[in-house]
């Protein structure tokens, strides 16, 4: 496939209900899902390059997280905020309903990840009790544990000062005059994700800007920056701290790419993350910061070499 099939779920959220809108790559009766999910700011058509490679094998979905790419804008900023997004993505797995799920998640994706995990941990600790059956049916469970899980650049420890980067970035309001200009900018701004070619960076940008008014806008609410804001030294503590818990308690074969030149997951946090689970195994991307791409091929080719074992 070339392209993707374009579809959406209705979602809630305190405020009411909103779109989500992900794209569909390969068989749409293959149950085995490939669910990839993007970083902060980004969208879904991140993982074109990863789909036409994958899709063959996988069913192979890609959302825009709420406020990005083609989803709605959630009318309370304050939304923005990673249990609403993993809520969201059980509404989706909800209409997949897939057989196996395996997890690729860059950045945010991978923090969803690991809040998905503990959600699923929890439930399986503490399912209700059955009410009495009427008939004698099997009722299957909606719950679809992870069965591999990929974790692009991203940890159960964030470092601060990869947050002030991040923080200085994300609501400045940037528009462009023409498309090469905002791709002039991307390159600047993006340097660390390790693109090398022209081509490459027109990928990079090409769903990562759209045009309004005359203008070349960046794709996603500005609002997000709000879930920043209420940050704190404690909160932030106790969310890495709940975090390694559940990195502790992953079950399945899972592989951290890391960027050895990231300023967002440090050494230190890949060798704990190898310490305190031995299922879990890295990989470093010389020459890249956070995060690599995955648009590039080597790069897709650790993906792929670890779903094939």
């Amino acid at each position: 496939m070339s392209s993707p099939r374009v579809e959406s779920i209705a979602c809630t959220s305190p405020a009411g209900i909103h779109k989500m809108a992900y794209y569909d790559w390969g068989d749409p009766d293959n149950r085995d899902v490939l669910l990839c999910v993007h970083g902060l700011t980004r969208n879904g058509r991140d993982f074109d390059m990863v789909a036409q490679r994958l899709s063959k094998r996988y069913r192979v979905i890609c959302p825009d997280i709420v406020g990005r790419g083609l989803s709605d804008w959630l009318p309370n900023p304050a939304g923005y905020q990673v249990p609403q997004y993993a809520s969201d993505i059980l509404t989706l797995l909800a209409r997949l309903q897939p057989a196996s799920l395996t997890w690729l998640g860059t950045s945010m994706g991978g923090l969803i990840a690991m809040v998905y995990c503990g959600l699923v941990a929890k439930a399986r600790r503490g399912k209700a009790p059955m009410p009495p059956a009427r008939l004698s049916v099997s009722i299957p469970d909606p719950i679809v544990p992870i069965s591999r899980l990929i974790l692009n650049d991203v940890g159960p420890r964030v470092e601060p000062e990869s947050l002030l980067r991040i923080g200085s970035y994300l609501s400045e309001i940037k528009e462009f005059d023409s498309y090469a200009s905002a791709v002039a900018y991307i390159r600047e701004a993006s340097a660390s994700f390790g693109l090398q070619t022209d081509e490459q960076w027109d990928m990079f940008a090409r769903h990562y800007f759209v045009e309004k008014d005359g203008k070349w806008i960046k794709h996603y609410d500005p609002s997000i920056a709000g879930g920043f804001t209420g940050m704190t030294p404690e909160s932030m503590a106790k969310g890495e701290q709940y975090l390694w818990g559940v990195f502790e308690g992953i079950s399945v074969p899972t592989l951290v790419l890391h960027g050895d030149q990231s300023d967002l997951l440090s050494v230190s946090s890949v060798e704990r993350m190898l310490a305190c689970n031995p299922n879990a195994s890295s990989v470093d991307v010389a020459g890249v910061g956070h995060a690599p791409s995955l648009m590039i091929d080597h790069e897709i080719d650790l993906v792929e070499e670890f779903l094939s074992k």
